[in-house]
């Protein structure tokens, strides 16, 4: 007994002391990162202020302003550059081409007008050297073009290019990706894109290509950081479509992710060397960091290996020295365990052990007056165990039909009586084995449900896809009954647990089937409110008796003579159904109407 104390406590003290050091070193771990990612972005902040200066000096053209950035790269390792208020490139005499329009269709003051396009908004710079496959070698200077886009600033924004109007949106034309993204996450907040094109109409013209340029040497470098470039794009997406706050006068920072590595962005809103706004915009890769990080951690293994050590020995000689009081307090326990609580555990020192010695004293004492208090929890116990045999009470019911119809087939089967009904016989067992079979299923998951440990997890879904889908699979059931169904749904979004709010509708609906006379009618309706939407399933031609409406969400419940075992329910799904609206602590019911039963609950709307 003596060992197994020490080695327990040698086991939790040695656990305790790595456990403090796990703390202590992811603690630090996660403080370097942050502590480093911090200083990056000072660091950043700080350079951006000294290159605004530096670029406001620079009055030359795009060259020169690629070898400005190139050298803030390589001392800050962070790639920067400056758009206009409409999110292009300032320099831009390198990398474009000039459209003289010609023809317009909704637009005819554009014809006659040249627009600047920069070409690194629509293809790579790398493009011009593939070959004849790509259809960068038809960007020439007296070629035709077509140019779909939308007016924005009053400005003409292409999304699209091509040769003709024809073909503007085949796979190898050329496109803004970035604007026709974000125009498909746009127009949904519209109301229909009609108002989309009120603000942002769309335009398609014709013209014919008057100059273009295309960088060499060292300004090609400005082009071919592609992940830049994309995020510049995105940001002036943003822009044009007003997701960006371009009044504010503070500089802003965004974090995005891309192949596992985090970057930051930052933008200064600025006035260039003409007064006019525009927007220094900058981004930096946070991989360095998570690299000193990792070396921080190789670093931490030679500490814990040393660390670990020291702490093995100190739990050793610990463990031994705290156990032997603990023996003697082993001993008084276990009278105490056999009821024998005669004996007191004599109180030698002042510190914790005498004190959990004077605990065990008094513990011995205060049992006794728990008794009665046990007695009574036994009671309630009693009282558990009669509420679970009034269940299986009710099961063993539930199963003893099925069984004597199984027990009486088998015996006509066997004495060889009226053996040309054979199939009859077997098929009517294999009915009952399927009912059973229901029935264990039914009960097994209205356990779970009633187990108190089952959790919902919410999601958005729309009812009306729901009902109908519904509505579909069980078709057959009502035309097999020649029954009419008449639904009324409004298309709203509500969040709930869509696999349990399915499992409700069909239990209703199954049982309005049932229920229902033949040729009869059941409406399902989905009625949107204020905050919520309202789920009704009535079914004509059959009521339930007033005083019995209570009683149907009981298990095994059935009142009429109709609602009996032969019409194939298991009496458990309108228990089940009540289970899982409670769960989602949503409104319920049943009532009679003029013409049938109403089942109904509610749901609340996405906000």
């Amino acid at each position: 007994m003596k060992r197994g104390i020490v080695r327990k406590l040698f086991l939790v003290t040695t656990g305790l002391c790595l456990f403090i050091l796990a703390i202590i070193f992811v603690g630090q771990t996660v403080f370097f990162k942050q502590f480093y990612e911090h200083q990056k972005v000072e660091d950043v902040k700080t350079a951006l202020q000294s290159y605004q200066e530096d670029y406001l000096k620079n009055d030359s053209g795009a060259e020169d302003t690629a070898k400005l950035e190139q050298e803030f790269y390589q001392k800050h390792n962070t790639w920067i550059t400056v758009v206009d208020a409409m999110g292009n490139l300032e320099q831009l005499d390198d990398f474009f081409m000039e459209v003289r329009l010609e023809r317009s269709d909704n637009f005819p003051e554009l014809s006659g007008k040249t627009i600047t396009i920069p070409l690194y908004t629509v293809m790579q710079v790398e493009d011009f050297s593939r070959g004849t496959s790509f259809p960068g070698p038809w960007i020439k200077e007296g070629e035709g073009i077509a140019i779909e886009g939308l007016i924005m600033n009053n400005h003409l924004v292409p999304q699209r290019m091509g040769r003709s109007r024809r073909n503007l949106r085949e796979e190898d034309q050329l496109a803004n990706q970035q604007m026709v993204n974000k125009e498909y996450e746009v127009v949904p907040r519209f109301k229909n894109p009609i108002a989309y094109h009120e603000k942002y109409p769309s335009v398609l013209v014709s013209g014919t290509i008057m100059k273009v340029r295309i960088p060499d040497g060292s300004g090609i470098s400005r082009y071919t950081n592609h992940l830049f470039l994309n995020r510049i794009k995105a940001f002036q997406a943003d822009l044009l479509y007003g997701d960006y706050d371009s009044s504010a006068n503070e500089s802003q920072m965004m974090s995005f992710e891309e192949n596992h590595v985090n970057y930051k962005i930052f933008v200064d809103r600025i006035e260039d060397r003409k007064g006019k706004t525009a927007y220094m915009f900058a981004m930096t890769s946070l991989q360095p960091v998570n690299d000193a990080a990792r070396v921080m951690q190789r670093y931490y293994i030679y500490i814990i290996v040393a660390t670990l050590l020291l702490v093995l020995l100190a739990s050793f000689y610990f463990s031994r020295w705290l156990a032997r009081p603990l023996l003697r307090i082993n001993q008084t326990t276990q009278k105490m365990a056999r009821l024998d609580f005669s004996e007191k555990i004599q109180v030698t020192t002042n510190d914790e052990i005498g004190e959990l010695s004077s605990n065990i004293n008094e513990l011995s004492e205060r049992l006794h007056s728990h008794i009665n208090r046990l007695e009574q929890d036994i009671e309630k116990e009693k009282q558990l165990e009669n509420t679970r045999k009034e269940f299986i009470s009710g099961v063993s019911h539930e199963l003893k039909t099925p069984l004597s119809v199984i027990q009486s087939c088998l015996s006509i089967l066997r004495d060889g009586v009226a053996s040309h009904k054979r199939e009859h016989y077997f098929a009517a067992m294999e009915d009952e084995v399927k009912r059973m079979d229901l029935l264990i299923v039914d009960m097994l998951e209205l356990a779970k449900y009633e187990s108190g440990t089952y959790k919902l997890k919410l999601d958005s879904f729309y009812i009306d896809s729901v009902i109908e889908h519904i509505c579909r699979n069980l078709q057959l059931q009502m035309e097999n009954k020649q029954l009419r169904l008449h639904t009324r749904l409004a298309p709203v979004e509500v969040v709930a647990n869509q696999s349990r709010i399915e499992q409700v509708i069909v239990n209703f609906l199954t049982n309005a089937i049932r229920y229902t006379p033949e040729q009869e009618s059941i409406m399902v309706s989905a009625i949107e409110e204020l905050n919520t939407v309202k789920v009704i399933i009535e079914n004509k031609g059959a009521h339930i008796p007033e005083e019995q409406l209570e009683k149907i969400w009981d298990r095994f419940y059935r009142g009429e003579p109709s609602r009996q075992r032969s019409s194939g329910g298991t009496g458990l799904g309108l228990a089940i159904a009540k289970k899982l609206l409670e769960l989602h602590d949503i409104p319920y019911g049943a009532r009679n109407t003029s013409e049938g039963v109403m089942f109904y609950f509610y749901l609340n709307k996405k906000e």
